[in-house]
């Protein structure tokens, strides 16, 4: 039985270090694995580059739950393709009572750097244990190293007390059929009652709802969070003050009540532009594209930016981040997860670059690819 026993050890460590291997490509939806051998597990991933080194931050997924069991990790890279495990930056709580205790739910988590007060800060979206997706909370943590590890600040709804900038005054106004309204869901009376402010209002005191989220950050070093609202109706863009800790108060909502979600941004050549996805659970869907010349909008849609085989499932992935390549003048990568909600470990990463056609943005499948000069 031992000699059986070490033999299986020792097939184990052999599979495990065949996988060590230097990376000179890109292979999406394939399995990629670390500096060690492991594979990545980084999902609904962002990217911090600081100081010539990148940062990739994820939600730590399972095989049998999508909740956090684990936490927030941290890989880094010099070259986008080799990664090395840093740590669990954010880990779960044993503390029933803190929001991330074990069993919430932290997706999405997203890393700026603020120069001002040389801290690192992270946002995601978090759901309290035990109820569902109805806290549609973000949450915030700050470290004075990019690797972490972050300490919790605060976690809230958005903008309590606040009004968009871009909602009409009558729009403000309560409106006597709202609490029968909210709950005639995925209706078309509902929808028109959505856009014309419903959520808006009924979350008026507490704040704004917000799920899959991301960051961004300006030319000009302001920075926005940009997330999923009103029941993942409509994306709402709201400024944060200048140590990106709390909100200015100043939001918008773009295209409300068309369902939205799994936001990504990026800008070039002074056009800002957004993909997005629909809203069908963990299932693939069309990606949404949009462009504005500011920040603020006006944003317009355009096509599906994706071309090819599987374009109207954005070949099997939704969104999650887009890159810009640094010391690459217009290279941008699109990162995407393909969900596995059966054993969520599983869930590939599709990363592809950002073509353009025309000055417009496309997305290409590619079995394997590099960054070129």
């Amino acid at each position: 039985m031992k000699h059986f026993l070490f033999l299986t050890f020792f097939i184990y460590c052999l599979s495990v270090n065949a996988q060590k291997q230097i990376y000179t490509d890109f292979y999406p939806g394939k399995l990629w694995f670390d500096t060690e051998g492991d594979i990545i597990n980084a999902h609904g991933g962002g990217i911090l580059y600081y100081e010539g080194t990148y940062y990739w931050f994820g939600e730590h997924k399972g095989e049998f739950s999508n909740a956090a069991l684990v936490g927030v990790t941290c890989y880094s890279s010099k070259d986008l393709y080799n990664w090395t495990f840093e740590r669990i930056v954010l880990p779960v709580s044993d503390d029933p009572n803190s929001p991330i205790v074990r069993g919430s739910v932290i997706e999405r988590p997203k890393v700026i750097y603020n120069k001002k007060t040389d801290t690192f800060v992270m946002y995601f979206h978090l759901e309290l244990k035990g109820e569902g997706y109805n806290a549609a909370h973000v949450g915030m943590a700050i470290s004075k190293q990019a690797a972490g590890p972050y300490t919790l600040v605060r976690n809230s709804r958005v903008n309590a007390g606040k009004w968009p900038a871009n909602l009409k005054e009558e729009q403000k106004k309560e409106n006597p059929d709202d609490a029968w309204m909210l709950k005639k869901g995925w209706t078309p009376e509902w929808l028109k009652a959505v856009e014309d402010g419903l959520f808006v209002r009924h979350h008026f005191k507490e704040g704004q709802m917000s799920r899959d989220m991301t960051l961004y950050v300006d030319d000009d070093d302001k920075a926005y969070h940009i997330y999923a609202s009103e029941d993942n109706a409509t994306i709402q863009i709201a400024e944060l003050t200048d140590d990106y800790q709390n909100y200015t108060g100043k939001y918008i909502r773009i295209f409300p009540a068309t369902h939205n979600e799994a936001p990504t941004i990026f800008k070039k050549d002074g056009t800002y532009w957004m993909i997005t996805s629909g809203c069908t659970g963990w299932k693939p869907n069309e990606a949404r594209m949009f462009s504005a010349p500011s920040i603020w909008g006006p944003w317009i849609q355009h096509s599906n930016p994706c071309q090819g085989k599987d374009a109207e499932l954005t070949f099997h992935t939704q969104g999650t981040y887009i890159l810009p390549v640094h010391g690459q003048k217009n290279m941008f990568i699109f990162m995407a997860d393909r969900w596995c909600p059966d054993n969520p470990i599983d869930g590939r990463y599709v990363w592809l670059p950002v073509l353009f056609e025309n000055g417009i943005p496309v997305l290409k499948w590619v079995n394997k690819w590099h960054i070129t000069e």
